[in-house]
């Protein structure tokens, strides 16, 4: 496939966390410890290969600790793998935790401002989406006032709404849609169905059955770090049911 079509290559890629135990506070401790290696290495990913190609909507899949929030932390760049590689064609935007890139002290009007501008746009641009903005997020009578007396759910509002108005290529979202109203969840499934017939690249995580068939045209099942089942949604949707519940 050329790479014009491509949007992510993941190639043999895997990722390790190092975890340190408590450390030893008094000389007895440090005696009877001496020696001991106090580190253990967790293979969080394995040996993972993924190629989604522009204009896909991917749902991943897989009980907790499967590995899909740091997939998506690579994808993003948050953290980088220990091997392999990760490759992004196009401007991308993520929604992986509620308020990441908000100020606590500053406005909602503030932080759209300060969260558009670290996802490239100018504030000529800002300005001229703000409206859109404030409108979708249904948050006009508090948009004035600092984002920590939000609640959860007015977070994830304005997060969406922001990151829905910055006109990325590829759209990464992390089960934040889980939080707030019903009425609001369905008006951001519905924009990401319109994002989605508009060409827009997303790899979406969630536990919702109903939320990754409405929405994904594919589905890829992670499992102990590694890729279980990769192809259309319902059929790996019905196997992962199966094994999992």
């Amino acid at each position: 496939m050329k790479n014009s079509q491509v949007a992510i290559t993941v190639k043999n890629m895997s990722k390790d966390f190092i975890i340190c135990g408590d450390k030893a506070n008094t000389l007895k401790e440090k005696i009877i410890r001496f020696g001991n290696n106090n580190k253990e290495v967790r293979h969080i990913l394995k040996n993972i290969n993924l190629e989604i190609k522009k204009g896909e909507t991917v749902a991943l899949i897989g009980v907790n600790g499967s590995g899909k929030s740091t997939l998506l932390k690579l994808l993003t760049k948050i953290i980088y793998p220990t091997s392999g590689s990760v490759k992004v064609n196009g401007k991308l935007v993520s929604l992986l935790e509620l308020g990441a890139g908000f100020h606590p002290d500053f406005s909602g009007r503030e932080n759209i401002y300060f969260n558009a501008s670290i996802f490239g746009l100018t504030k000529s641009e800002i300005d001229q989406r703000l409206n859109d903005i404030i409108n979708f997020s249904e948050l006009q009578d508090f948009i004035d006032t600092p984002v920590r007396t939000y609640s959860s759910g007015m977070y994830m509002r304005l997060a969406f709404s922001v990151a829905i108005n910055v006109d990325a290529d590829i759209i990464l979202i992390d089960e934040i849609l889980a939080v707030g109203d019903q009425k609001f969840q369905e008006k951001c499934m519905n924009k990401m169905l319109e994002l989605k017939k508009s060409g827009k690249t997303m790899v979406f995580v969630s536990h919702s059955k109903a939320a990754v068939e409405f929405l994904c045209d594919r589905a890829v099942w992670l499992n102990d770090g590694k890729i279980q089942k990769d192809g259309p949604t319902k059929k790996v949707m019905e196997e992962y049911i199966k094994v999992c519940g």
